[in-house]
């Protein structure tokens, strides 16, 4: 039996967990929170990273120089209109998203956002797992495997689990020392 394909999936489940994890603000500037921002450019909704260059030249600021000044006010509006949560700084040349300070009670609620999304990666490991041994057992009845192979198929796919469980679970942990020590 083939376990690379089990193991892509898990794989990729923990890519979109870091993935959303590096959306989450905490406290610090960090220009992959504008990655699902769009603003309309000659009537396309186009990322903002595809019309302006972004920087973090502080710790608590992002920059965004757009290379078309004419769409200024467009991505004021996306930006706005997002759901980042931060007002954007129009000095008409360049935007400027401030960050602010977050409170104890704003890095305890941000962490127990990781900590769910964290448990939504486990769930779908687990059910990576499940749908492993599942195909595992069909090859046994169909006679494809023997018995001791469909228990060794099962014993690895528990252990790679496992693993990726472990991985999940220092991304977690990595991502809550990040949000409580800003």
């Amino acid at each position: 039996m083939d376990f690379s394909e089990i193991e892509s999936r898990m794989d990729k489940t923990i890519d979109v967990l870091k993935q959303n994890l590096s959306e989450v603000r905490a406290g610090r500037a960090n220009p992959a929170i504008l990655n699902k921002v769009s603003v309309m450019y000659y009537g396309v909704p186009t990322p903002i990273n595809q019309v302006a260059g972004i920087s973090v030249p502080e710790a608590r600021l992002i920059v965004i120089q757009p290379w078309d000044a004419s769409i200024l006010k467009e991505i004021e509006k996306a930006i706005l209109s997002s759901d980042i949560g931060i007002n954007p700084n129009n000095d008409g040349k360049v935007i400027r998203l401030a960050f602010p300070e977050l409170t104890e009670e704003r890095r305890k609620d941000l962490v127990k956002d990781i900590k769910k999304m964290a448990e939504e990666s486990k769930v779908a490991v687990r059910a990576i797992r499940r749908d492993g041994i599942d195909k595992a057992k069909a090859m046994q009845k169909n006679s494809e495997i023997t018995e001791d192979d469909l228990k060794n198929a099962e014993d690895t796919i528990q252990k790679l689990t496992d693993k990726k469980i472990e991985e999940i679970d220092k991304i977690l942990s990595d991502k809550e020392k990040e949000v409580m020590s800003v």
